[in-house]
């Protein structure tokens, strides 16, 4: 792929109060009406938006991520009104979870109307749409008027940003403007499940999780892309490299007693060979081994702390003078999994059992 021009003056606009605020919000849908692209906050990670109805537009949120072209985009809508205008049909698994879970950081796949450009669905029938949870989000959205298209507002196959600063990092020349509404709550992103399947599929996990669906949908499934089948992309993140840090990162897997014996053999063969470690572990580890420097995701088992830095996690060491990461990996239920899900992505499966 073409390498991008950096050459555009990158605004951040930082904003406490929707409602004061609203020509700061105005602002901004005036960029995305005009073609241009904003970064905005959800309540799981910072979404590179645009024009969700233009292909043209949407080309530009490709070529500022130096992102696959057949790695769909998800459709970020301020109301129901604004769903029936994009989507051919809301199934009925459809309509349970949108009055389960919506606002909230859960994408629907739904068969899309012909306004929808295939650019925007990697060529599909279906699309990814979701009603983000953030005040922010919605008012620009509701401000421009029309679907945005937004996935995470990083370069591809980095670590996805939950702060405007870590955007700023990977975008900085590349857009028009940044909304700056502090740190996201979740730090992962969506939950999103077709809708389109005889059962309900999760393509990718979230902070919605299997049980939570299994209650309010009676039978879910995970897609078998998830557990090393073949399946077509219907969404992102299924088919590419996601989440990668600056160095390789191996993650360590096993039981919690064990795990610090586990990382002090694997930090002694590394540095053997000649090599300077980081790690991203939990607070109990951390204080074992007193390894510096080691990135501390919060304690072992809280799996809503963890999942809520772990980009920061990743992207920590971009400036560290570290060759090779070691990451502690938790429980993989509940949000468990979609945390697990992620680290298995950036370290591109390359764990240690202990």
């Amino acid at each position: 792929m073409e390498s991008v021009k950096i050459d555009m003056e990158t605004k951040i606009i930082k904003i406490e109060n929707v409602k004061h605020q609203a020509a700061a919000i105005e602002a901004a849908a005036a960029v995305i009406k005009s073609g241009g692209i904003v970064a905005f906050p959800t309540e799981t990670v910072y979404g590179l938006g645009a024009n969700g109805l233009s292909a043209e537009a949407s080309a530009g949120i490709y070529e500022a991520k130096g992102r696959p072209s057949d790695n769909p985009l998800i459709l970020h809508i301020s109301d129901m009104k604004m769903l029936e205008s994009i989507a051919a049909e809301v199934t009925t698994a459809a309509k349970k979870l949108l009055a389960a879970f919506c606002p909230g950081p859960i994408t629907l796949i739904l068969k899309h109307k012909p306004v929808v450009p295939l650019r925007i669905t990697g060529g599909l029938d279906t699309v990814g749409i979701r009603m983000p949870d953030n005040d922010v989000a919605r008012a620009l959205i509701k401000s421009a008027g029309m679907p945005i298209a937004a996935p995470s507002a990083n370069i591809s196959g980095r670590p996805s940003p939950t702060t405007a600063k870590a955007v700023y990092r990977d975008m900085k020349g590349r857009i028009a403007m940044i909304l700056d509404g502090g740190p996201c709550t979740f730090g992962i992103e969506s939950t999103i499940v077709d809708c389109t399947s005889t059962v309900p599929t999760v393509l990718r996990p979230g902070a919605i999780t299997m049980e939570m669906l299994a209650e309010v949908l009676g039978r879910v499934q995970l897609d078998g892309a998830l557990s090393g089948g073949d399946s077509i992309p219907k969404a992102p993140g299924m088919k590419y490299t996601h989440y990668a840090p600056r160095v390789p990162l191996t993650l360590l897997e096993g039981v919690p007693e064990h795990m610090a014996d586990g990382f002090a053999k694997a930090i002694a063969k590394f540095e053997a060979e000649g090599h300077t470690v980081g790690l991203i572990a939990s607070r109990e580890i951390a204080e074992i081994l007193q390894h510096e420097p080691t990135y501390v995701y919060g304690d072992q088992g809280d799996i809503d702390a963890i999942a809520a830095c772990l980009y920061e996690a990743l992207r920590s060491f971009d400036d560290v003078p570290v060759d090779m990461l070691l990451g502690e990996g938790t429980t993989d239920k509940g949000l468990g999994l979609a945390v697990m899900n992620r680290l298995h992505k950036a370290s591109g499966f390359r764990t240690i059992k202990v």
